[in-house]
């Protein structure tokens, strides 16, 4: 095959398919050497405890959130100031959390790279800013957080390099958060404001502890990773629209479906990697800043590594019995948060790509050979199509799926709607869907 053949081949595809060429861009340009760079930068400042020192340059958590704004600005500047930068920040006392032992600022540095069609439409990374040592009031001692969480922060500074590079239909923010080890304080606050902002957010996708593979189960593993979903919001504010005793549900919030993006966005663009889809908030007993945003009726997720390491987090450093305790440099594998940098950017990029979702979807089809859906068209010109989903009640993904024209209603036939749980995304010209929208009532 000759060159000029090679490359007329190439062409096509690309204008086929610009999603995939664009991924796969994004993924390449991921570096782990700037994840490692960042991280021991990070790590410098000694302590990143929320309480600790923030009028020194060079450690506690005022040099390091100084840095990771000046990061920010630093990116931005290189791409003609295609992201906004600020600190939002919140005052905290022992009411919010017996972890702050005294007053104190919480502040987040938010960097907003605007969508150029939909600049209120908001997918957000997180990575947290602050570390602590066994002892979550202790703001002294060298707390380095490597892993927890200088790989979650360092990932999120990395994706906003990389993705600075690219025009999206919806904004993306890059954030850290403060004071989550004092009770998910910098979440909250963001949360709220968030709130008050009127901002409409996709999802947020919370990054804690990206960068380790040996865990203290003994397994050594570079290519699984977890994504922690609730099933819907618990807030009964928010949690009203799901039908769950007639029609399921239990597993269709929000949260739940942004999991099943990022499951399927890896599967097509990173097949190498084993996304496991863990159905719960978070770990057993515990917690993330996802939390916060599901609690204000956003979607929010936490991806994390496989298998976690206790005796490398939450602990004084120390030698105890030959056995090396604290979260230090040396237990984190900088290539597997690269790869977990890449899952969030290429989730990011096509999350942002995608078009606004269909309104008031219902469902039809009770005593029926075939399943019924209506829905309002949304407010988006670049919408081409729907695509219906279906899956077996006890699958935890999507397991089928048609694609229909620009129309506001389909009959899918010869399924019986008892056996299947169903939903509905928009598509639009380039290909990109949004997230799947579930049935938020029936019709006859």
């Amino acid at each position: 095959m000759s060159r000029i053949t090679i490359l007329i081949l190439f062409l096509s595809i690309s204008f086929i398919y610009p999603q995939d060429s664009k991924m796969y861009k994004i993924i390449e340009g991921v570096s782990a050497e700037r994840i490692e760079s960042d991280i021991k930068n990070l790590v410098s400042f000694g302590t990143r405890h929320t309480l600790s020192d923030t009028i020194s340059k060079t450690r506690g958590i005022g040099a390091a959130r100084r840095w990771i704004k000046k990061e920010f600005e630093k990116i931005s500047n290189e791409c003609n100031q295609c992201i906004e930068v600020f600190y939002e920040k919140s005052y905290v006392t022992s009411e919010d959390s017996e972890r702050v032992i005294f007053p104190t600022w919480v502040y987040n540095v938010v960097a907003i790279q605007r969508g150029k069609k939909n600049p209120n439409r908001y997918i957000i990374m997180s990575g947290d800013i602050d570390s602590r040592v066994s002892d979550p009031t202790n703001y002294i001692d060298d707390s380095p957080g490597a892993n927890d969480n200088a790989s979650g922060m360092a990932g999120t500074i990395e994706a906003a390099r990389v993705l600075s590079k690219y025009k999206f239909d919806n904004s993306i923010i890059y954030v850290g958060l403060s004071g989550e080890e004092q009770g998910l304080l910098g979440g909250k606050s963001l949360a709220s404001y968030a709130k008050k902002k009127g901002w409409e957010i996709i999802g947020v996708l919370n990054n804690d502890m990206i960068g380790n593979i040996e865990g203290v189960d003994g397994v050594i593993d570079n290519r699984s990773f977890r994504i922690f979903s609730e099933p819907f919001s618990f807030n009964p504010k928010y949690a009203g629209g799901l039908n769950m005793r007639t029609q399921g549900g239990e597993n269709d919030g929000l949260s739940r479906q942004l999991a099943r993006y990022v499951h399927k966005t890896v599967k097509k663009y990173m097949p190498e990697l084993n996304p496991i889809m863990i159905y719960r908030l978070d770990r057993f007993g515990r917690g993330g800043h996802h939390r916060p945003f599901n609690d204000e009726g956003f979607a929010g997720i936490r991806i994390m590594e496989a298998h976690e390491n206790y005796i490398r987090q939450h602990n004084d450093i120390r030698n105890e019995n030959g056995i090396d305790y604290g979260d230090v440099l040396s237990g984190v594998n900088f290539d597997y948060a690269a790869k977990l940098t890449s899952v969030n950017a290429i989730s990011l990029a096509s999350i942002a790509s995608s078009p606004k979702p269909p309104n008031n979807l219902k469902i039809g089809g009770i005593v029926e050979p075939s399943v019924r859906f209506r829905w309002e068209q949304p407010d988006d010109s670049s919408i081409t199509g729907y695509k219906i989903y279906w899956r077996e009640t006890t699958s935890s993904t999507w397991e089928y799926s048609k694609t229909i024209g620009l129309v506001d209603n389909y009959i899918l036939e010869g399924i019986v709607i008892d056996n299947f749980i169903f939903g509905v995304s928009s598509i639009n010209s380039e290909g990109y869907e949004s997230l799947v929208i579930f049935p938020g009532s029936t019709f006859r």
